[in-house]
């Protein structure tokens, strides 16, 4: 009830406003995690719940499905108008946008050999992302940046095996060293 980091997963966006208001202390950053389904059943409650949160995470199908446009710049747009202060996109395996404002940060997908199971690579990609800002406690949008590379490095660990099983092996050195290829595969 009293935590600095809140990452609301993927539940009824009731539940997330009831969590929300049973806090003790407003966290410094509250991260929603949310799908079409409940776009598709709850869309009132989704709306109120997307007033009291400061991070949007979605995919672009439900980016394109919440806001009523194609152009995920434009869908962004309509959804920061809603209530969050940053909207994650993630594409799957062509990476994630981070948009605030009118700035927008684009980190590729590692493009990776061998996918074994994508199961669960969006739920390691934010729990990744809201780590590293509680980490280095900085929810800046530059160091949001640095969050969604290291979300996307702890994403690319988690297809390459089955569930979890791969995300226990690694070590912060393996982090540190795939954080590097996505710094490699982005510069020029």
């Amino acid at each position: 009830q009293d935590c600095e980091f809140l990452l609301l997963g993927n539940l009824s966006p009731q539940v997330q406003q009831t969590t929300i208001q049973r806090l003790k202390n407003r966290p410094k950053l509250i991260v929603l995690d949310t799908m079409n389904f409940w776009m598709d059943i709850a869309l009132d409650d989704l709306l109120a719940t997307l007033k009291l949160v400061d991070v949007l995470t979605i995919n672009d199908a439900e980016a394109r499905q919440l806001s009523g446009e194609y152009s995920l710049v434009k869908a962004a747009e309509k959804i920061l108008q809603m209530g969050p202060s940053y909207l994650i996109i993630k594409k799957g395996e062509h990476g994630a946008l981070l948009f605030q404002g009118d700035r927008m940060f684009y980190c590729p997908a590692l493009p990776l050999e061998e996918v074994f199971d994508p199961t669960g690579a969006g739920d390691t990609f934010v729990g990744g992302f809201i780590g590293y800002l509680a980490k280095t406690d900085d929810i800046s949008f530059e160091n949001m940046r640095k969050a969604i590379v290291h979300g996307s490095a702890m994403a690319s660990f988690c297809v390459e095996k089955f569930g979890t099983e791969r995300l226990f092996e690694i070590t912060e050195a393996d982090l540190a060293s795939r954080v590097n290829e996505f710094r490699e595969l982005a510069s020029f």
